[in-house]
């Protein structure tokens, strides 16, 4: 399984904002796109989803932008992941036992629950500030892994 683009893109320009001023200041998404090398049309459809699940919030106007909502230590990098693509879960009779008819006698269904959880729990274990930590270790030269 790979991580949809959304949620990738979502974390990037997540990370981008705490990095780059956007806890004091709106920052503009053409300044996101071009730092990340991302197509700024896209990463607008990411901002949209951001702004809706509460994670930044725009300005309009010549000094507009996009700010974080909150501060790093707030958010959680599992918001990020599901308001960019919903729901985290490896198949769909995880988050719904209707999807399936043979949910309730499915061992490989207990299997995906169990990589379901897992995933969440170490998305929702680590929070922006973690990784902009982790970031800035990685641009002094530290390649060590962090595990915070």
């Amino acid at each position: 399984m790979r991580m949809p683009t959304k949620a990738r893109y979502g974390m990037r320009a997540m990370l981008d904002l705490a990095l780059h001023g956007g806890q004091s200041r709106p920052v503009l998404l053409r300044e996101v796109a071009a730092r990340q090398g991302l197509s700024e049309r896209y990463l607008g459809q990411v901002f949209i989803l951001l702004r809706r699940a509460g994670l930044v919030r725009s300005a309009r106007g010549a000094k507009g932008g996009f700010m974080l909502a909150r501060p790093p230590e707030r958010i959680d990098l599992l918001e990020i992941v599901e308001a960019c693509i919903g729901e985290l879960s490896m198949v769909e009779c995880v988050s719904s036992r209707s999807y399936c008819n043979r949910a309730d006698d499915c061992a490989t269904r207990l299997v995906w629950e169990e990589v379901t959880s897992s995933m969440r729990e170490v998305l929702a274990g680590k929070t922006l500030a973690d990784l902009v930590v982790m970031q800035e270790g990685m641009e002094n030269g530290s390649r060590a892994m962090y595990y915070i």
